[in-house]
C-alpha cells in the first residue's frame, strides 16, 4: 500500500528493497532444497550417471553447478535491478 505523504524517493527505495528481498528470499530457498533436501534423497536415487551412483553425482557435481547458477542469476538480476530503480555503480574505465 503505498502512502501519499511519502516522497517518490522513498516510496522507490522501499520497492527496490522489496524486491531485493523477495529474489534474495527464492534463491535462498533453491540453496536450502538443492543443498540439504535433494542430498538427503539423493540416496534413494540407485542408478549410474556417466559411471558414477546418481547419488554421488548430485552431492559432488550436482549441487555445485547450480550454486555457481545461482550466483550468476543473482548478479543479473540484482544488476537489472539497480539499473531499473538508478542505483547502478558507474563503470571504472
Amino acid at each position: 500500500m503505498e502512502h501519499p505523504d511519502l516522497s517518490d524517493e522513498v516510496l522507490r527505495r522501499r520497492r527496490y528493497w522489496r524486491r531485493v528481498l523477495t529474489l534474495t528470499a527464492i534463491l535462498l530457498a533453491l540453496w536450502f532444497v538443492v543443498g540439504f533436501v535433494a542430498t538427503y534423497f539423493a540416496r534413494d536415487l540407485s542408478f549410474d550417471f556417466f559411471g558414477w551412483p546418481f547419488s554421488f553425482w548430485v552431492g559432488a557435481q550436482g549441487a555445485l553447478f547450480v550454486f555457481i547458477a545461482i550466483v550468476a542469476i543473482y548478479e543479473r538480476a540484482m544488476r537489472r535491478l539497480d539499473r531499473r530503480y538508478g542505483f547502478e555503480e558507474p563503470e571504472d574505465a
